[in-house]
This record gives structure tokens, C-alpha cells and sequence, in this order.
């Protein structure tokens, strides 16, 4: 069970991922979360993964958390009577409705809600920001535009509108099916693309009804400006870095990426870093230095999880690429300084007794001689603060629910056991103590830290610290019943 590195390793399944076989050696070679991508699949091939996952779960004895990623709406222009047009700067384009092929003048754009959205000075964003339009003249079907980036443009090129709020909803028909899909499947965490506004984070949890855990992707100018709202509707975070740099300068996401992880520390809500993090592991079995830096940057961030996409999905060598984020996640951990950031940026409002509790057992784990904090937590919220305190030593979070432990694997630090229910806080100090020295994380001389929540299984009552040797003889002769 005991990874020797506190940040989690996100995996995409894919073609070259598409087996038991695979699943099970990515998992051994560090992968915490799989991410299932509903751009790519049918649900058949999305039912046999998340069946293989689970057998691999269930082999190895460790739960794993399933992530499945919905696609959002596609903004795409139409098709073009021949393959592709040189668009130059300074040229004249326009986009309107007409289905008719376009040409160097003018193409389809499919979707009335942009226009409707738009006005004069608006940018919009072709084939990932590399054609750059701005409207000098709209209606309710058309937008005159200048050419003020030039390039190559070709059927069904994406289209991204950074100005403005379009009034799209975050969910297409087909995440819409995606979603119950998925939800009845039994995933564990829900990613939704495309949001701009908390009022889409509120539609997709309604729409789950709490069978998976909500996590927004912050892809849109509009869902930086409006975070802290989102944020507060929200289960967790993904940095999607893509559309976020199309969309904004590509030098305003770096200094964004580390605000809102921050922002999501402080909330005690995990955040992925997402994107490209070893893009040339795709064909290649070494990364840049350049891509080693920018994980190293994330985790030293203090982000609880980082990404694989097409590197684990599609690429030559997804077993390489999630060594290779193990291994840089175990040297910058052991860096003096990683820690010293981690302690500099802890957050240090406290309001409630659950926060007391967490903060009190990492002060004590940090001025003694403890081997682990192990926490009892039916909801996982008890286990997500202590994430938050990001203490020196291991945690273990002890749950008799399957869904909490799967959900708790994206949290940073946590190391998830599902145990049986307990009634007394003897026994969960005898299970705690048992469970550090079985998984290797303490002797039987040495001392833990568990918390609890006395009545036990009632979520969100933790009131209790106990400073616990691993001796269970030793429990059971000085603790009262």
C-alpha cells in the first residue's frame, strides 16, 4: 500500500493502455488514479477499462480511484471546398451560417450561441490559437473579422472565444448521456469541461446525485475570474493548461496554475496540474529537462496530483513516463526546501474543532518521534484537512467505505485502507497500529498519532487525538474500554 512520495500520479487509459496487463503494471510503477477520457471510446470499451481497473484493484489489495473525463461542447468551423486555405494578416474572414463549403473568405460556423455572444473587438481562436480572428462587424448569424494572426486553416479546425461568456451549457447531449453512463458504471470522480460559471459545477451534481465526486476543469478565462465560486461548488480542481494557454497569454498560466493551487490547499479540495507535463514521452523514453522542471514546479507547488494524458494513452512508453513522475516526485520531496515551502504555505485560519484536531496532530507527529498520522474518516473530510496541514510523516486513511478510500487516492499524502466498522476507539487504535506496522510504516516500538470521531461511522465527527504505541499488548493494558 505505502508509496514512498505524497503527490498522485493521474493516468489516461488509452490504446496503449488498454489491458489488464498494462493497468496492473502502471498501478506497480506508481499510477494512483486512472482517468477515462469520454473524447475516445465507446462506452463498451470504457466498461471493459473500468472492469479492469477494478480487477487490478482488487489483486493488488489497493484502492484506486477511477476519473472519468467528459468531453464539453466542441466548437468546430465547417468544411472547406478544398483542404486548406492560407489565411493572411490584415485579410478579411468571415464566419456566418451558411452550410456552404467555405473558402479563403468566409467558412461556417455552426454555432449560433457565439454569435449571439459576440461583439466588436471579440478575439476568436482557430486550430489552438494559432490563427488569431478579431470582429470588426456581428449580427445574429455572421461575424466580420480581421485576420490578426495568420495561418493555415482547414475543416473542422477548433474555435475558442476567450472574451466572452458564451451562453453554452457545459454539458452537450452527449456528456449528458456520457454522464449517466458513467455515474451508474460507478466511477469516482466526475471531470467537467468547458466550465465558466459555478451555475455548470451545480447543473453536473445534480445531475449525478452524489453517485460521483464533482471535479471542475479550469480551461476558461471566465472560470479564473470567477474561481473562488467555483471552487466553493466544487469537489476538486484540474488546471487544464491546454485551453487555458490558447486561450490566455501563454506567460499569465503559470503564475494562475499556483494561485489556484493554493486557493484549492486552503479550501482542502485536491487540484491536478494537467497538460503536457512529459509531452516527449510520447516517442521518446527520456523527457526534456525542460518537462522534469515543469512536475517538479507543480509538486513543489503543492499540487495533490499530476498528469499523464496521451503519454500513458497513446504513447510509446506510458510505464516509463509514470516512472519517470514517480521518480522526480521522490527527489523533490526529499529536497529540505520542498518542505520548507510546504510549511511557509500552510494554511493558518482554523475553525473548527476537525481543523484543531488535524492541526494538533501534525505539530505533534512534527515535535516528536511519530511514525504516521492515522486517520478514521467515513466522509474523508478528516482525512482531506490533515492533507491539507501537509505533515512530515505518512498518512493513513481508514475507512469501512470503498467510495471514501477511492476518493481519498487523489488527495495528496494519502495512503487509503477500507477496514471493517469499529465501535470503540480501543479497537480503532488496535486496527491503526496494526495497519502502520503491516504496511511498513511503523515497529512495535515506535508511536503513532490516530484521530477519530466519537460516536464512531457518523461522518464529520472527529473530536478525538490519541498519541498511540504500535504495540497493540501495550494498548490493550493501558487503554479503558
Amino acid at each position: 500500500m505505502r508509496r514512498l512520495r505524497n503527490v498522485k500520479i493521474v493516468a489516461t487509459l488509452g490504446p496503449a493502455s488498454n489491458d489488464y496487463d498494462m493497468i496492473r503494471a502502471l498501478t506497480e510503477a506508481g499510477a494512483n488514479v486512472f482517468r477515462l477520457n469520454m473524447s475516445h471510446g465507446e462506452h463498451g470499451e470504457i466498461r471493459e477499462r473500468h472492469a479492469m481497473i477494478r480487477k487490478v484493484e482488487t489483486d493488488l489489495g489497493r484502492p484506486i480511484a477511477i476519473l472519468a473525463d467528459l468531453q464539453g461542447p466542441k466548437l468546430r468551423v465547417g468544411k472547406f471546398a478544398e483542404d486548406s486555405y492560407d489565411l493572411e494578416v490584415g485579410a478579411k474572414f468571415r464566419l456566418d451560417l451558411d452550410a456552404a463549403l467555405g473558402d479563403m473568405n468566409r467558412v461556417q460556423l455552426p454555432h449560433p450561441e457565439i454569435f449571439a455572444a459576440l461583439e466588436v473587438g471579440s478575439n476568436l481562436l482557430v486550430n489552438d490559437g494559432k490563427i488569431r480572428l478579431q470582429v470588426e462587424d456581428c449580427g445574429k448569424d455572421y461575424a466580420n473579422c480581421v485576420v490578426t494572426v495568420g495561418g493555415a486553416i482547414s475543416n473542422r479546425k477548433g474555435v475558442n472565444v476567450p472574451d466572452v461568456v458564451l451562453p453554452l451549457a457545459a454539458l452537450s447531449e452527449k456528456d449528458l448521456k456520457d454522464l449517466e453512463f458513467v455515474c451508474e458504471l460507478g466511477v469516482d470522480w466526475l471531470a467537467l469541461s468547458f466550465v465558466q460559471r459555478p451555475e455548470d459545477v451545480i447543473q453536473a451534481r445534480e445531475l449525478a446525485k452524489g453517485r460521483a465526486f464533482i471535479l471542475s476543469k479550469i480551461e476558461k478565462p471566465s472560470a479564473v475570474t470567477d474561481f473562488d465560486a467555483i471552487l466553493a461548488v466544487s469537489d476538486g480542481i484540474m488546471v487544464a493548461r491546454g485551453d487555458l494557454g490558447v486561450e490566455l497569454p501563454v506567460h499569465a498560466v503559470p503564475p494562475i496554475q499556483k494561485r489556484l493551487i493554493r486557493k484549492c490547499r486552503a479550501a482542502a479540495k485536491p487540484v491536478i496540474v494537467a497538460t503536457q507535463m512529459l509531452e516527449s514521452m510520447i516517442e521518446s523514453p527520456m523527457p526534456t529537462r525542460a518537462e522534469v522542471s515543469d512536475v517538479a514546479t507543480a509538486i513543489y507547488e503543492g499540487a495533490d496530483a499530476i498528469m499523464l494524458s496521451a503519454e500513458s494513452a497513446a504513447g510509446d512508453f506510458p510505464i516509463e513516463a509514470v516512472t519517470t513522475m514517480n521518480n522526480v516526485a521522490m527527489e523533490v520531496e526529499n529536497d529540505p526546501v520542498y518542505l520548507d515551502v510546504m510549511d511557509a504555505s500552510r494554511a493558518g485560519k482554523k475553525q473548527t474543532i476537525a481543523d484543531a484536531i488535524v492541526s494538533a496532530a501534525r505539530e505533534i507527529a512534527e515535535t516528536t518521534d511519530i511514525k504516521a498520522i492515522v486517520c478514521y474518516s467515513e466522509s474523508g473530510t478528516t482525512a482531506a484537512l490533515t492533507a491539507r496541514e501537509r505533515p512530515h510523516v505518512p498518512i493513513i486513511a481508514m475507512t469501512s467505505r470503498d467510495r471514501t478510500a477511492r476518493k481519498l487516492c487523489l488527495y495528496w499524502g494519502m495512503h487509503c485502507m477500507v477496514t471493517g466498522e469499529v465501535d470503540r476507539f480501543k479497537m480503532a487504535v488496535v486496527n491503526a497500529a496494526r495497519a502502520a506496522r503491516t504496511f511498513g510504516f511503523a515497529t512495535e516500538t515506535d508511536n503513532i498519532v490516530v484521530t477519530a470521531g466519537v460516536p464512531f461511522n457518523q461522518p464529520g465527527s472527529t473530536n478525538i487525538l490519541r498519541v498511540a504505541p504500535c504495540d497493540e499488548r501495550l494498548i490493550f493494558n493501558t487503554d479503558p474500554e
